[in-house]
Parts: C-alpha cells; sequence; structure tokens
C-alpha cells in the first residue's frame, strides 16, 4: 500500500467512523433544517475534538504530519472509538517513519511447532502476515481443510472464509466471522501500509466476493483474543468451541491460536470421533516446511 493509498485509508476510516454517530448520540444540540451527510459533518468533529475545521479536514484528507497524540485522542473521544479502533486510528494517522522494505519469509520456530504438535485434543494453528497459515496441527487440518495440500498462496485463512465452499457451512455464524476476518486485516493493513501481498489479497477477494467488497469498504476493525464460536462440521456435527489467540514473544506478527472444548461435552467427544477417524495418517504433517515466499 503506497503512502497515497495509506492516505486513502485514513480518510475513509474517520469519514465510516463519524457517519455511525448522529448528533443526539453524541451530545451535540439539534439544529434546524435537513442534514444532507449520514452522522456527524466534519465540522461537529472538529468542535467535539476542540480542534479548527480546517485543522480537522486536512487529518481526514490525510494530510496528517506532525499530527499530535492529545490531537487523536481528543479525536478518538469525539467519534467515541473503542479500543481497537483507537489503536487503528493511531497506526494510520502516524506510520512509522521508515522506508519500506521487503518483508523477510516467515519462520516458525521449532519450539513453537513442538507446541503445536502437543496439542492433540484440540485445533491448534499459527497465522502469519495477512492470515496466512503457516502451520497447522493434525487436528485443525481435519477440523478446516487441511492447508498442507493446497499451493502456499492458498494457505490462508482469509481465503478459506471467503474463497473455499466448506467454510459458509462450517461457521453456524459465518457472517460474523467473515466480518471478523476482514476487520482482522484491515487492522494489518494500518500495521503494514506497504505490504504489496495484503494489496493483492484484497484485490482478489474484492473481485471474488461481493460480501467482502461490502464489508472492506465499511472500514471496521477487529481484534481476535477470546471467544466462542459455533461450528457444524460436514463429519461429527455441530459443536460449541471455544478460542484463545495471542502473539508469540519475538514475532508479533504471528498468531497462536488454538481451541478450548468444556470437558465432557458433546463437542469434546466430536472432537475425539474426528481425531479417530482422520488418525490414520492420510492428513500427513508437513506445516513445519516453512513457506519460503512468505
Amino acid at each position: 500500500m503506497s503512502e497515497q493509498n495509506a492516505g486513502a485509508e485514513l480518510r475513509e476510516f474517520l469519514r465510516t467512523r463519524r457517519a455511525r454517530i448522529t448528533p443526539e448520540q453524541a451530545g451535540l444540540p439539534p439544529r434546524p433544517g435537513i442534514r444532507r451527510v449520514p452522522g456527524l459533518r466534519r465540522e461537529e468533529v472538529a468542535h467535539l475534538a476542540g480542534v479548527s475545521v480546517d485543522y480537522y479536514i486536512r487529518l481526514e484528507r490525510g494530510r496528517n504530519g506532525g499530527v499530535s497524540a492529545s490531537v487523536l485522542d481528543a479525536v478518538a473521544r469525539a467519534l467515541r472509538l473503542n479500543a481497537v479502533e483507537r489503536d487503528h486510528l493511531f497506526a494510520l494517522a502516524r506510520p512509522a517513519r521508515t522506508r519500506p522494505r521487503a518483508m523477510a519469509p516467515q519462520r516458525v520456530r521449532p519450539g513453537l511447532l513442538s507446541a503445536l504438535d502437543t496439542l492433540a485434543d484440540v485445533p491448534a494453528l499459527i497465522l502469519g502476515r495477512r492470515m496466512d497459515v503457516l502451520a497447522a496441527n493434525h487436528l485443525a487440518r481435519a477440523f478446516y481443510t487441511d492447508f498442507d495440500a493446497l499451493p502456499v498462496r492458498e494457505r490462508n485463512m482469509a481465503r478459506f472464509v471467503f474463497l473455499g465452499d466448506q467454510a459458509r457451512a462450517l461457521y453456524a455464524d459465518w457472517a460474523a466471522t467473515a466480518r471478523g476476518v476482514v476487520g482482522t486485516l484491515h487492522v494489518y493493513a494500518g500495521a503494514h501500509p506497504h505490504d504489496p501481498r495484503l494489496a493483492e489479497l484484497v484485490g482478489e477477494l474484492s473481485v471474488a466476493d461481493p460480501d467482502f467488497r461490502r464489508w472492506w469498504a465499511e472500514h471496521d476493525v477487529f481484534v481476535r483474543e477470546n471467544g466462542t464460536k459455533h461450528y457444524r462440521h460436514p463429519l461429527v456435527g455441530e459443536l460449541t468451541l471455544g478460542y484463545e489467540a495471542f502473539h508469540p514473544v519475538g514475532d508479533p506478527d504471528q498468531t497462536f491460536g488454538l481451541h478450548t472444548v468444556e470437558p465432557g461435552s458433546p463437542s469434546e467427544n466430536a472432537l475425539r470421533v474426528l481425531a479417530s477417524w482422520t488418525a490414520d495418517g492420510r492428513i500427513a504433517r508437513s506445516a513445519g516446511a516453512p513457506p519460503s515466499d512468505r
């Protein structure tokens, strides 16, 4: 993503945030006349943030050189941003002042691969940049898809969710999951505005899927940390699984994600059945071989 595109990301993020808030929600007195824009006007955001209208307009247009943390905090409060949205605003408005460099291929260190292998009873995987699947344990490949059998370029959770027919059947609430994926990619875009592979991925998904195209334009952001999801697996039926996600120390661009399951529950039994049915080696482990072009 170029500097111009990064400015466009900031512009669209601020525009979509202020479009969500009515003057009444912001505590502004009603004004006569017909409003021609949804949500707040630029001058209303400027008033709420305590900055000049010209200054806010320059910020929203991406001309944000030297913007202070206090101003961004004030804008975040005016727009009622949550913690994830506030961090995203800072990433877009105050990008790292370093020259873009080619990204080195990602590697999963041996200790993490060993930890992944010890999790035999629940699906677990390691995601890299752009939600690329860098490694997955046996049960994750049985539960989702055999990522190792895919071409390296296609080993990606966003592609799985939007381009794979099995994903729409697997997730009981596919739309909520898919919107979370889009939000996760937006957070990544804010942190890595110069990643050409992200632009390629977004372009591919935008052309292939109208839902992705519409949700990407909404500029929502999301950080997946923990929660619960419901599934309808084609082999073992309905499951309710928790999930936990964290970044390994030393590589913030990797995410170690694993499912949890309530002991003694039907979902735990379903995972055991799935593991036994796929334990004959037909899903072979090759995720330890790091992809060469990531």
